[in-house]
Formats: structure tokens, sequence, C-alpha cells
């Protein structure tokens, strides 16, 4: 059996029905799978100015995004299970879950498997990239009983 990582959550937004931390946590070990069951990972839940910053900082992009996520950069020779961190902005997701007609849980939970799968080096930048992620992030859900978030 795989030891069990840890999943911090920090709740930095005012804005109301955030999933619970329970949830949170849920959604993001289904993203882990058991091989990386003993990461170590920070998801931190803020509102639009905070994610503004982060995307403009990070991204060079002026507006606040869904989701982000940031890989940890250890030294060589540091072998800890630390992946790195995931911000979620609450006003960004509850605003395209209504615009998309899609279930605010299930639209959280999308997010928060899609930013763990970056955490796990993932990407979709190029269109193959792009299948293979939206394929398992649609399978990971449906095994959390949450429908096709690519499905219009």
């Amino acid at each position: 059996m795989t030891a069990r990582g840890r999943i911090a959550v920090e709740l930095a937004s005012t804005a109301a029905a955030i999933p619970s931390p329970r949830s949170i946590r849920q959604w993001v070990r289904a993203a882990l799978g058991e091989e990386h069951a003993g990461a170590e990972l920070c998801v931190r839940i803020v509102d639009e100015p905070e994610m503004r910053a982060l995307n403009g900082r990070y991204r060079g992009r002026d507006y606040a995004t869904n989701v982000l996520s940031f890989r940890a950069e250890l030294p060589a020779g540091v072998d800890v299970p630390l992946l790195g961190d995931i911000v979620v902005c609450a006003p960004v997701a509850a605003r395209e879950a209504a615009e998309q007609h899609k279930a605010a849980r299930a639209h959280w939970a999308h997010l928060l498997v899609h930013g763990t799968l970056h955490l796990l080096g993932l990407d979709h930048e190029r269109a193959l990239e792009a299948t293979r992620m939206e394929a398992l992030e649609t399978r990971i859900l449906a095994a959390l009983n949450f429908p096709d978030p690519y499905r219009t």
C-alpha cells in the first residue's frame, strides 16, 4: 500500500459555494492515482485580484484565470514528494460554471483534476497532448461520477 500524501487546502476567498476541503482533497487524490498517492501539494482558493496578479506575474496575462498550477522546483538531491501548488479562482469558477450551464461541483472537480494533472507534468499546448490530457480528465471525472466536461 502506498503512503498517503498531504494535500493542504488554503481558503483565501470570500466567495460563496466553495467546495469543502474534503471534496477538494478527494478530487485531487483521484487525479494523483495510486502512483502519486504519497505526493504533497497545496490547493489555494483565491479571489480575482490575487489570481489576476499571479496570472500577470507568471503568464504575462492581465486577467483572473480559473486555475493555475505551479510545479515545485526542488534543488538537485532533494528527494521529497512535494509536487507544487494549485490555485483556483472561486469567482471565475462560479462564473464559468454558470456560463457553460454546468453543475458548479462538476466544474470545480474538473478544474482541480486539470490542475493536478499539470503538476504531474501533463500539458495541452499541442493537439496530441491536449487530446490525451482531456481523455484522462474525462476518465478520472467519470470515476468520480461527473459528466464529460468537454461534451457540449
